[in-house]
């Protein structure tokens, strides 16, 4: 970890390289100040994550950030995974489990889209809103504050110059969450 990162990015994505949105988000955080990504996909190909380095590490920060894409209107795999064996009773929750209240935890997010998502059965902010709810619930049971998500819709039609306003203003959303 950088000595002045305060900010933990995990990026989740099975498909980094085809991806149009996420490397540039990914890159926006890299260059922003105090935030540190790890790409979980590239850390743990075989999914067998390391628990208590992953735990020993998150003391580090005062932010956690989720970056992932929306698959089948759920986080990839191996994001889920890394919950499942990173925030366990005794450490994230429970009895003494205390190691992450009072920080944040954030989303980063990606939905695909095009005309589907514009029409009436597309996924609104409010759909964004319900699938992240069980992500918001474990800030709340973990005592986290909860970060109003960062979205970007349409991912797979964004232009060029779309792409550099998103990942600017995911810098600036990530430069935010102390404030």
């Amino acid at each position: 970890m950088d000595g002045t990162a305060r900010t933990l990015v995990i990026l989740a994505h099975p498909a980094l390289e085809q991806a149009r949105i996420h490397p540039p988000l990914a890159a926006a955080a890299e260059a922003t100040p105090g935030v540190a990504v790890r790409d979980l996909y590239e850390t743990y190909p075989d999914f067998a994550v390391d628990a208590p380095a992953e735990q020993a590490d998150l003391a580090g920060y005062d932010h956690l950030v989720l970056q992932f894409p929306f698959y089948w209107y759920a986080a990839p795999a191996l994001l889920k995974e890394w919950l499942d064996v990173v925030l366990t009773h005794g450490f994230a929750y429970g009895d003494k489990g205390e190691r992450l209240r009072c920080k944040t935890l954030g989303c980063a997010v990606s939905t695909g889209g095009g005309a589907l998502a514009r029409q009436t059965e597309g996924l609104t902010a409010k759909d964004v809103g319900l699938l992240l709810r069980p992500l918001e619930l474990t800030a709340r049971l973990c005592g986290m504050r909860w970060a109003e998500p960062f979205i970007v819709r349409d991912a797979d039609l964004t232009d060029q110059a779309a792409l550099k306003r998103a990942a600017a203003a995911y810098s600036d959303w990530l430069g935010g969450l102390g404030r």
